[in-house]
């Protein structure tokens, strides 16, 4: 009943763990995505004929060997590699009792319902936990299971919003275009999915000691307030609540984005002798002895002046001329890369970052790679995304041991 993308062997760290990701959307399969580059036997379940919300959130679609749109949607592949994929309607008895059995064989479960939403299908921690006692329950809703806000959904923009984080990305109100701006991913789910993974790893550590699983609550408000970092210890330390600045250094100038004739380019000069060689470069070196540009301190007081001097340099040149002069030159600099320049980028190339997996419809999907190096448990990559039920079988055979009748019967009873 196995094929060949659900038989390799796998090399990562977590290799014969299994985890049953009951999560959708985001934040979760983000989660589940990461445990299966690491190794683990991910299963996906999700709605027979339905699926993951995200199958539907296109375009653009995967497109077959003949070019042709095959709606595999390009979100869902994105969180969902190297998972398996099970249909299982859990609001039958039946697909219950199914989904009981694979949480009692697993390491690890994953799910975003609403704070309380499986205990009426008997799929609850405590109901779980009763039968495989070692499993680690992650839950992640928008606002976790306790406080006023708890039978609230959450939504990444609304948690952006609510954290903090638009509150400080953005450009200055006073100046064009200003106000408040979301980040250009969906940044709260997916640090709540590198804090869920975190999470599992520290509770599997635990597990080790103890010989005992755990509920994970995690929210994602509370990632969000988290990872506030600095800024959150700027206003806990001074009572000030930081405000948007856009692309500038409150305390560097020029620091920032300034425009190239075919782009933009970041510059980061932090002291006199590289904005010495920038001026060399530029063939204006005669700035230096000008009052606005002499030290870092009046740069800053000039900061409109000395940005806007500097932003009529750069735009006089294209921004491959620029990086080829001030790299070798020691001037901190870099692109603002469009997306398909991150992906044709040396680096990105030499580090492994733009890979091909092979995917069931017979052609291979590039993907960005896992960022993680192992030296001794590589990070591999068995398949793309799955298709809706691909491995329902399979993971019926392989879990539970359930032979072809049993399974064809599930099927037939509209379980599977």
């Amino acid at each position: 009943m196995s094929n060949a993308l659900s038989s390799t062997p796998r090399t990562g760290p977590l290799s014969g763990l299994r985890v049953l990701d009951m999560s959708r959307v985001l934040a979760g399969p983000w989660s589940g995505q990461l445990l299966a580059d690491f190794g683990a036997d991910v299963v996906k379940v999700e709605r027979p004929g339905v699926g993951d919300d995200t199958r539907g959130w296109g375009p653009p679609y995967l497109k077959d060997a003949d070019g042709k749109e095959t709606g595999e949607a390009a979100y869902y592949m994105s969180a969902n590699r190297a998972k398996r994929s099970l249909t299982l309607d859990i609001s039958l008895p039946e697909g219950q009792e199914v989904c009981s059995a694979l949480a009692a064989h697993a390491d690890i479960l994953l799910e975003n319902y609403k704070a309380g939403g499986l205990a009426k299908y008997g799929l609850d921690y405590d109901s779980l936990k009763a039968r495989n006692p070692r499993l680690i329950y992650c839950s992640i809703t928008g606002f976790g299971h306790t406080g006023p806000y708890a039978a609230r959904a959450g939504y990444d923009m609304i948690i952006q919003g609510a954290g903090g984080f638009m509150s400080i990305t953005g450009e200055r109100d006073d100046l064009p275009g200003g106000g408040p701006q979301k980040g250009g991913v969906a940044v709260a789910d997916l640090m709540t999915g590198m804090y869920a993974t975190v999470a599992v790893l520290a509770a599997l550590a635990w597990r080790e000691t103890s010989g005992l699983g755990q509920h994970i609550d995690l929210a994602l408000l509370d990632t969000q307030v988290s990872w506030l970092a600095n800024q959150a210890m700027n206003y806990l330390v001074s009572g000030k609540a930081p405000e948007r600045a856009g692309n500038a250094h409150q305390n560097i100038v020029p620091y920032g984005v300034f425009p190239a004739r075919d782009g933009h380019m970041i510059l980061g000069i932090g002291n006199n002798t590289q904005l010495a060689k920038f001026l060399e470069i530029a063939g204006r070196p005669e700035l230096m002895e000008d009052e606005r540009f002499k030290t870092n301190t009046l740069r800053v007081q000039n900061r409109e002046a000395v940005v806007a001097i500097i932003g009529g340099i750069t735009a006089m040149r294209d921004l491959d001329d620029w990086l080829a002069d001030l790299e070798p030159a020691g001037v901190p600099s870099g692109p603002i890369n469009t997306i398909d320049r991150v992906f044709d980028d040396p680096q990105i190339l030499a580090r492994g970052m733009r890979v091909k997996i092979p995917h069931a419809l017979g052609i291979d999907v590039e993907y960005a790679g896992n960022p993680i190096r192992f030296s001794a448990s590589p990070v591999d990559y068995p398949r793309a995304a799955p298709l809706l039920g691909e491995h329902s079988g399979d993971v019926l055979e392989d879990w539970l041991g359930l032979d072809e009748t049993a399974i064809e019967a599930l099927r037939q009873n509209g379980v599977v």
